[in-house]
């Protein structure tokens, strides 16, 4: 069964809000910021998207433009502070007045396990109790949680292999390229708008 999208809505920060009060129609912008299958993020000018695309789509060729990995802690920080998911599950970054939609290598969440049991995102938010897990074709591990979907971290599979083996999860068969559709994401909301421009002008 498809998880409707949903509007993801964190507490944000006081000066992103009175930003948005005082210039609520700044354009959003697309393809500056992705996060890797890792949990790190990555800045994209126009440069490194014009190279090419931060994770190819099924069936693409070519090579991917990740861009540079930001390793500055406290804009991390912020970044994590200030994301969120609209109506039609593209998730984004407010910086300040303006939306930066988000480029997703794989998942909006990056799952690292603790030795203690508990499920933290790659933003250090606890992700609650697991209600699912999936193995893709890959063979690798989605946990959904009341957070949403993730893939678990490649350095946490150890972990993950002992929940298994104590029967704590029991992975389903998944196809990764219908886990948006299934889970109500976009990985790519700089291609959606893309091709909703192409449309647009195609009826005129």
């Amino acid at each position: 069964m498809a998880f409707e999208p949903r509007v993801i809505q964190q507490a944000m920060d006081k000066l992103v809000i009175a930003a948005i009060a005082k210039w609520p129609n700044v354009p959003p912008c697309f393809g500056w910021l992705g996060l890797d299958a890792r949990g790190q993020w990555h800045m994209r000018d126009d440069r490194v998207q014009a190279a090419g695309p931060f994770a190819l789509a099924a069936g693409e060729l070519g090579s991917v433009s990740k861009g540079s990995l930001l390793k500055h802690d406290k804009l991390i920080d912020f970044i994590h502070r200030n994301c969120a998911s609209d109506e039609q599950g593209q998730w984004f970054f407010q910086n300040g007045p303006q939306r930066v939609y988000l480029e997703l290598e794989v998942t909006p969440h990056i799952w690292r396990l603790q030795p203690d049991g508990r499920v933290l995102a790659h933003s250090g938010q606890d992700a609650g109790a697991v209600q699912r897990s999936l193995v893709d074709e890959l063979g690798r591990l989605y946990l959904a949680t009341s957070l949403g979907i993730g893939l678990v971290h490649s350095a946490d599979m150890a972990l993950a292999g002992d929940a298994v083996e104590r029967g704590e999860w029991t992975p389903e068969d998944a196809d990764s390229q219908t886990l948006p559709a299934q889970f109500g994401f976009v990985r790519s909301p700089q291609r959606a708008q893309q091709a909703s421009t192409a449309a647009a002008h195609q009826r005129h």
